[in-house]
């Protein structure tokens, strides 16, 4: 399939990478043999997100061999996916970028159906799969990852926030003016444009090395999303509080029309229990320290960004101008 010339101009390829040292080094040359040829400009931008494995020197010989290509930055740790993501977008070059998982469940030639996608006037154009090829728990997280995007961020219905997409130079240099120290792209793009695509895509099953993706990460990037892109858990937690207020006034209404007029409801006096009280204690307890959990959560990202913690640090950079 050949591109159209209008789309042939310069491509960032964007890859973060964790642990990948059995697929980073294939991937490369495979996406090399697919579009360089394409492009006037190619660029695979790839960001080692404390890869604790071989993936250094895996990317470092790809480097050396495709030194005109290949550009290769080390994180000092491992920050997360997104904030990885973030870092690339701050240096690349391409007049669209396309961002690429290092797992090759995403065959290579499918970058260019998403480009061809994205010239119909789209910012940003997402994949999307027939049948996705992740394992039970990937699958299950994608899910309510959705259902919570659509509730929190308003995503349109139907659209599949892929992490293989594609974007155009507006939604580069738009994503990469947020510095927050706790970034989520698809909040980024979804609070910027409403000029979003989607593209049908092959999905793999993972043929080498095991998935990265896990109950922390996972967890991590709800947070982000909760706190850092909306505040319906802060109006959810005063609407509970509010209904509990009022849930406390009717009650105590309740005992002084029981105290001059007797038991209305339960046809007996009311027993000074235990079992009550306790009851009682611990679930408003547990809801006052669940809402002081939510509303510290922010307060704690707010400090956090007040104090400028990093969003990335570049240990080393290989090929960057």
């Amino acid at each position: 399939m050949r591109l159209d010339p209008n789309l042939s101009k310069r491509l960032s390829v964007i890859i973060p990478v964790y642990n990948s040292e059995q697929t980073i080094g294939i991937l490369i040359d495979q996406l090399i043999a697919e579009l360089a040829g394409e492009f006037t400009g190619l660029e695979l931008l790839l960001i080692n997100d404390g890869s604790s494995d071989n993936s250094h020197n895996v990317i470092l010989e790809a480097q050396k061999r495709h030194h005109r290509i290949v550009r290769y930055i080390t994180l000092s740790r491992n920050f997360g996916e997104h904030n990885a993501v973030m870092c690339a977008l701050n240096f690349a070059k391409g007049d669209n970028a396309v961002i690429l998982d290092d797992d090759f469940q995403n065959p290579p030639s499918e970058i260019k159906l998403l480009l061809d996608t994205l010239q119909k006037g789209y910012d940003v154009v997402y994949s999307y799969y027939s049948s996705k090829k992740h394992d039970p728990f990937r699958n299950f997280g994608s899910l309510i990852n959705d259902l919570f995007a659509t509730w929190l961020l308003k995503k349109p219905r139907g659209l599949y926030l892929s992490s293989f997409k594609a974007m155009n130079r507006f939604m580069i240099n738009t994503a990469a003016q947020y510095t927050g120290p706790f970034p989520y792209l698809d909040g980024i793009i979804l609070r910027s444009t409403t000029k979003i695509g989607r593209c049908l895509c092959q999905h793999n099953k993972r043929a080498l090395g095991k998935s990265n993706y896990t109950l922390t990460r996972l967890l991590r990037l709800w947070l982000n999303m909760f706190t850092g892109f909306s505040i319906v858990p802060l109006r959810i937690t005063s609407f509970i509080g509010a209904f509990m207020s009022l849930f406390s006034f009717l009650l105590a209404v309740y005992f002084i029309v029981v105290h001059f007029t007797g038991p209305l409801l339960i046809k007996q006096a009311v027993p000074p229990g235990w079992a009550s009280t306790i009851v009682c204690l611990t679930f408003f307890s547990g809801l006052q320290l669940s809402v002081l959990g939510i509303i510290g959560e922010y307060l704690g990202r707010l400090f956090l960004t007040a104090n400028k913690s990093p969003q990335y640090i570049i240990r080393e950079t290989y090929g960057i101008d």
